[in-house]
C-alpha cells in the first residue's frame, strides 16, 4: 500500500499558518507528500525546501487572480497537487490542520483494511475546530463535524472548492464519495492564530470568494453557547507553534449581538440535543462495507 499526501499553500508564513507542523504530521504517515506552492511574498517556499525530506515534492504554481468565484482558485491548487499523487490513497490536509501522532497507527490500519474494498471510496475524519485559543472548540452546526480527507486515488474525482471531493460516474452528474469513518480526528487550528494575522488572512483571501472582507477585530464576537472547553492533548508537533503564535485565551464580548445565522444555529443545537441529531453539512455518504 502506498499513501500519498497533498496540499497547497501560499504566503503561509505571513498569514500565520502552522504549515510546517501540518506537513510534518502528514509526512509521518505518507510515502510521498505533494505540495503546490503558490508564488507569494514571503519565505514559504524556502522554508519548505529547508525541510529537506526526500518524501516531499514541491510544485511551484501561479494563482489565477481573476478567479474570484466561491473559492475555486483553491480547488485549482488542490487539484494540481492531487493529480500529481501516485499512491493508492490520496490524503488532503490543509495548512492549518494537524494529525496527532497517537492516531497514526490506527489510521494506517484503517487504510490497509479498506484498500481492497472498492465500496469505500473515501475516509471521513471527525474534526476538532479550535476557536479563539488552543483551549476552546467551536461546536455549532456552522462548523462541519466530519469531512472526507482521504480519497481512493484510482477513481475519477474533482474538487469544486478546497473542502470536498466529487466523484464522477461514467461522465454522469457528480456525487459525494462513499466513505468509511477514520475513527480519529483532525486538529484544525485556522481560528487560533494571532488576531493581526487573522485580519491579514481575511483581507487576502476574501477576494477569492467574490466578496468584500468582513470586519474582524476579535474572536470574542461569537455565541458562547457554540463554544466548549478542550480537555485533551494537542499533537506534539504543534505545541511549540501554539505557544508562540496562538492567542492564549478566548475572551467573550459581553455586548456582542448574535447574528441571525447564530440564532438559527442555537435552535439547531437544541434539536440536536433533544433528538440526538447531527445537523452539520455532510459531503459524503457513509457505507457499511
Amino acid at each position: 500500500m502506498k499513501i500519498s499526501g497533498f496540499t497547497f499553500i501560499r504566503n503561509g508564513s505571513t498569514l500565520g499558518y502552522p504549515y510546517l507542523e501540518s506537513l510534518n504530521s502528514l509526512l509521518s504517515l505518507c510515502d510521498e507528500v505533494v505540495v503546490a506552492v503558490g508564488a507569494g511574498q514571503d519565505d514559504t517556499f524556502e522554508r519548505l525546501q529547508a525541510l529537506n525530506n526526500p518524501k516531499l515534492r514541491l510544485i511551484p504554481t501561479v494563482w489565477n487572480e481573476a478567479m474570484q468565484d466561491r473559492g475555486y482558485v483553491y480547488a485549482q491548487q488542490k487539484m494540481i497537487a492531487h493529480f500529481n499523487c501516485t499512491g493508492d490513497w490520496a490524503f488532503y490536509l490543509e495548512g492549518d490542520e494537524v494529525l496527532h501522532e497517537h492516531d497514526i497507527p490506527l489510521l494506517r490500519e484503517t487504510l490497509e483494511k479498506y484498500l481492497h474494498v472498492p465500496e469505500v471510496e473515501a475516509i471521513v475524519f471527525d474534526y476538532l475546530h479550535f476557536y479563539g485559543s488552543p483551549n476552546t472548540l467551536a461546536t455549532s452546526p456552522m462548523w462541519y463535524r466530519r469531512a472526507p480527507r482521504i480519497i481512493r486515488n484510482s477513481i475519477r474525482t474533482y474538487s469544486p472548492d478546497g473542502l470536498f471531493f466529487v466523484v464522477m460516474d461514467k461522465n454522469k452528474r457528480g456525487r459525494y464519495p462513499k466513505a468509511a469513518l477514520a475513527g480519529v480526528p483532525i486538529y484544525h487550528y485556522g481560528h487560533v492564530r494571532k488576531v493581526a494575522q487573522m485580519q491579514d488572512k481575511i483581507h487576502q483571501v476574501s477576494k477569492y470568494w467574490g466578496h468584500t472582507p468582513p470586519e474582524f477585530s476579535t474572536y470574542g464576537n461569537v455565541d458562547p453557547q457554540a463554544i466548549i472547553r478542550f480537555r485533551g492533548q494537542h499533537p506534539q508537533v504543534v505545541q511549540a507553534w501554539l505557544a508562540e503564535h496562538a492567542e492564549p485565551n478566548l475572551v467573550f464580548n459581553p455586548h456582542y449581538q448574535l447574528s441571525r445565522r447564530e440564532r438559527r444555529h442555537r435552535w439547531l443545537m437544541r434539536l440536536e440535543r433533544w433528538f440526538g441529531l447531527e445537523l452539520s453539512k455532510k459531503h459524503y455518504q457513509l457505507v457499511k462495507p
